[in-house]
């Protein structure tokens, strides 16, 4: 399907200024989020702790709950909605090797002050404060090293400038769903560190189709023509495409947010952010940075050797 006729001519690099200046706003109003929120608001899964999901039979309120336990359990606790009406999942800050027994005085604690036996624990989950730091950790270095191994890919398969504004855009992207996640105030835990390769993934998918179609037509052009026009016409080229893949993928995503319940909501969210700005990273940022390095290197506007 063609939505947009190949000789189109929209002129990208030409607000690309603009669109730069607005990159760095949004990157700018993410860091200052998490800085002003002391990092992401880890889930159990990175900053440990106990997870007990519980369904109750009558309606209660989540702050009937968090004064019920409030003298029950150390610590900090947060409970929030989850899923189907009246069912809620408590986060305790306490880590204990006896579940049950934790869920188990939970539970009495909720029936004997709120009333009834129609508890049910659906769900309890323990991550020590070691493994969570752990978990941190090695997802970090998951991240880095996915980013490193895009670098040396695309610096073998393109040229390194290439390579280099893909990291950029990647790390681009990367930035701004965390901080969606902050500005939100979302928890970020294993699902989201999940979803954030899932992003590295798309972007790096979208903007390589770019940079493909740019290779070819620097062969094409022979020496011709200078680099601006050759992205430019690259872009269009392959807009239809940018926009049918990322319209269907971004239905989807939307539809899981909406309708998939709250296991995969965060999930989901991150997805739709991170597809968002990856196809605007991937017209926007990547190819005014492959632009901005030939420039710098002194090749203004011309193609000198084709990309191989």
């Amino acid at each position: 399907m063609e939505l947009i006729r190949p000789d189109t001519h929209f002129d990208f690099l030409g607000k690309s200024r603009l669109f730069i200046g607005v990159s760095l706003v949004l990157i700018a109003v993410s860091v200052l989020s998490l800085v002003a929120r002391g990092g992401p608001r880890y889930g159990i899964d990175f900053a440990g702790g106990t997870l007990i999901q519980l369904r109750f039979e009558k309606p209660v309120s989540t702050e009937q709950i968090r004064g019920v336990l409030g003298s029950v359990v150390e610590g900090a606790l947060q409970v929030q909605s989850f899923g189907e009406e009246d069912e809620y999942i408590i986060q305790l800050e306490q880590s204990s090797e006896e579940l049950e027994g934790l869920s188990r005085r939970v539970r009495d604690a909720l029936a004997s002050s709120l009333g009834g036996e129609g508890i049910e624990v659906r769900r309890v989950e323990m991550v020590g404060p070691k493994v969570g730091q752990d978990l941190r950790e090695k997802g970090l270095l998951a991240v880095l090293f996915s980013m490193g191994a895009i670098l040396l890919y695309i610096w073998w398969r393109f040229e390194l400038r290439f390579g280099l504004a893909a990291i950029a855009a990647t790390f681009h992207d990367v930035i701004l769903t965390v901080g969606a996640f902050s500005l939100f105030n979302k928890q970020f835990d294993l699902t989201t560190l999940a979803a954030l390769l899932t992003i590295v993934g798309y972007s790096l998918n979208d903007t390589i189709v770019v940079f493909d179609r740019i290779r070819e037509n620097i062969k094409k052009a022979g020496g011709k023509g200078s680099l601006r026009e050759i992205i430019n016409a690259s872009v269009n080229q392959t807009l239809s495409r940018t926009i049918l893949t990322s319209g269907t993928t971004l239905l989807v995503v939307a539809a899981l947010f909406v309708f998939g319940g709250g296991v995969i909501h965060d999930f989901a969210f991150a997805l739709l952010v991170g597809i968002l700005v990856g196809t605007y990273s991937s017209i926007y940022v990547a190819n005014p940075l492959v632009l901005w390095l030939e420039q710098r290197a002194h090749r203004p506007g011309k193609v000198v050797r084709s990309a191989s």
